[in-house]
């Protein structure tokens, strides 16, 4: 795994010379956000040797290298699930890649179910912790101790500096900001009202299909994570609507243009 990612690597050094200091994983509403920025150069992920491609409609498959102001930035625009197939290891390719690259910090987005009955669609959850009971964790396998130890430490997954930096710039953008428990399950699927309900007795506020494991990988290496959920639809059990992907998107749709106001906020001031 570890000669896949170094020809990945070197795939992407032939051609660009870019220093990244911020990775950012874009979810579901945020596809464009790359779009907006001061774009140096892109590369499509078809075009990388040996990379994942994400399957999954409306993602463009592409790294974005630019500045959101004056912070150089790589921006993953669509990235690779674990229910597309893909062994874990390669779902967090994309992840490990830009910390090669040399981005020391990562801002993970995704769209989420709320689990906890307090949020409402559109709400903005900031990631506290997260649970992957419900998946393989990304770490299992011989490890790559050219990217970090054996059993690496999970106690501050999500960075208590980065959480201040969000708290202050939703206060700034004068966003509502959620602070939650993020579980990943597996997916394609959408959870079972019971597995809403395990899910809230583990601890969790919000329920998804990416980001936690993407997360696991960035701390294996030793690199500052934050994250945030868009609540797109209330978890099955709690809506009583039947759940599909349109209204996940409308939602993303309609609160887009703050959710890109405050993560451009949080770059910046990371």
């Amino acid at each position: 795994m570890y000669k896949k990612l170094m020809t990945c690597l070197e795939s992407v050094r032939k051609k660009i010379d870019f220093k990244p200091e911020v990775a950012l994983i874009l979810g579901s509403g945020l596809g464009d956000f790359a779009d907006g920025i001061q774009i140096e150069q892109t590369i499509d992920y078809t075009d990388i040797e040996g990379f994942p491609v994400s399957t999954v409609k409306g993602h463009k498959g592409r790294f974005v290298f630019g500045y959101v102001e004056k912070t150089p930035v790589v921006i993953m625009q669509g990235r690779v699930h674990y229910y597309e197939g893909y062994a874990m290891s390669d779902v967090v390719l994309p992840t490990r890649l830009m910390g090669m690259l040399g981005a020391k910090k990562i801002l993970l987005t995704n769209a989420a179910g709320g689990a906890n009955p307090s949020y409402k669609p559109g709400d903005f959850m900031m990631i506290t912790d997260h649970i992957t009971t419900g998946v393989p964790s990304p770490l299992i396998g011989p490890n790559m101790d050219e990217l970090g130890t054996r059993f690496p430490d999970m106690s501050e997954v999500y960075s208590r500096r980065l959480q201040d930096v969000i708290r202050k710039c939703a206060k700034e953008c004068d966003i509502k900001l959620q602070e939650g428990v993020y579980v990943q399950f597996t997916g394609p699927n959408y959870e079972t009202p019971a597995e809403v309900r395990l899910a809230q007795r583990w601890g969790g506020d919000a329920v998804g299909m990416s980001t936690a494991c993407e997360a696991m990988a960035a701390r294996h290496m030793g690199m500052e994570i934050c994250g945030i959920s868009c609540i797109t639809n209330m978890a099955a059990g709690i809506s009583q609507k039947e759940l599909n992907h349109k209204e996940v998107q409308e939602t993303a749709d309609r609160v887009a243009k703050s959710f890109k106001e405050l993560v451009t906020k949080v770059v910046v001031n990371m």
